[in-house]
């Protein structure tokens, strides 16, 4: 199978060296997949080739012989990616509308690995005239710009550097095309990454999306020594104001019970090699959010969609207050300990929803 990986960060660059990577159990001597890595920055290709490792994203990782590398503009994306049987997407959410734009007449599947929101034009109401909403998922991106093309979301709880080093992980491979579910299962399924399909496409970028958000909640907690109680209740509740925001988006609510919704939730709110669980970790330090932002050297996704995923829930009617008090966190409107202060001191109410 032909595989081209857009993208050479963490994630890209773990999924491909997992991809290429030889079959270790029925013929060790030959390369799973033909997989390509693909960047524009042709200085960081340019080092991979020279070195064979990616020092900046995954250090310590060395790149099989057999994985391909290649730089150029996204103008020649449609060149490059022909005769390909697989494009992934392994971008930021603030590139996917351009990338998705530039793919729109491929023929093959394409699926992205991103996660989050995209932000909401500058000053623009939540609903605008044709009562579109801004801040969208990728997936509702595709609807605008490459309504044909067969397309979906690799999720699921994974950091990159296990999957880089072969740890047992399990994603999902969701679109509502069979056709692209099964590539996905055919390129990335192995003995230590399985790989589960579903077509909830909705439910899989919600939680995808939203878990971000709360582990900056989580990390805060953690951050202030509120010990594992207020943790578990942390986790919990943010597992049903994500469930609230999926279904009034159309999801179905048993996903957020497996792994794109429950599993990637407590993983990013509890491994230490989580950026947004970090993230609140360094703000109940006393870090400005600019240095803590700085300090991670790579993509936060919950710091940039906090306020979309607040503003979508508003104009659908969902009640998120977790990630209310994160934007305002974000926002510095709220210190740390009056941030926890705000969801502790909440009316009560039933548990159920």
């Amino acid at each position: 199978m032909k595989i081209v990986v857009i993208g050479a960060g963490a994630w890209g660059t773990a999924l491909a060296v997992n991809a290429a990577r030889t079959c270790s159990i029925s013929n060790p001597a030959v390369p799973r997949h033909q997989v390509t890595l693909w960047a524009r920055d042709a200085a960081l290709v340019n080092a991979l080739q020279t070195e064979r490792v990616n020092a900046r994203y995954l250090p310590g990782i060395a790149l099989p012989d057999s994985l391909l590398l290649k730089a150029g503009g996204e103008s020649s994306l449609a060149t490059m990616v022909r005769g390909q049987d697989l494009i992934i997407l392994a971008t930021p959410v603030s590139a996917a509308r351009s990338l998705l734009q530039s793919l729109q007449k491929a023929t093959v599947p394409v699926a992205w690995l991103s996660k989050g929101f995209e932000a909401p034009v500058a000053a623009e109401p939540l609903l605008n005239s044709s009562s579109v909403p801004v801040g969208l998922m990728v997936h509702e991106i595709r609807a605008q710009v490459a309504v044909n093309l067969r397309a979906g979301v690799l999720s699921g709880p994974s950091f990159a550097l296990e999957v880089a080093r072969g740890q047992p992980t399990a994603l999902v491979a969701a679109s509502r095309h069979a056709e692209v579910r099964d590539a996905l299962v055919e390129a990335f399924h192995s003995s230590t990454l399985r790989v589960y399909a579903n077509d909830d496409v909705v439910g899989v970028e919600v939680g995808g999306a939203v878990k971000n958000v709360l582990a900056i909640a989580t990390g805060l907690c953690d951050g202030l020594q509120l010990g594992l109680n207020a943790r578990a209740a942390l986790i919990t509740r943010g597992l049903a104001e994500m469930t609230r925001l999926g279904v009034a988006l159309g999801a179905r609510a048993e996903t957020f019970t497996g792994l794109s919704g429950l599993g990637d939730l407590v993983l990013t709110s509890t491994g230490d090699l989580s950026r947004n669980r970090k993230v609140g970790l360094l703000l109940a330090q006393g870090k400005t959010l600019a240095q803590a932002v700085e300090s991670l050297g790579h993509v936060a996704e919950g710091v940039y969609c906090a306020r979309t995923v607040v503003q979508r829930a508003a104009g659908l009617g969902v009640e998120m207050p977790i990630a209310q008090s994160v934007v305002a966190l974000l926002d510095g409107k709220l210190q740390p300990a009056d941030a926890v202060a705000a969801l502790m001191e909440r009316d009560p109410t039933t548990e159920v929803g």
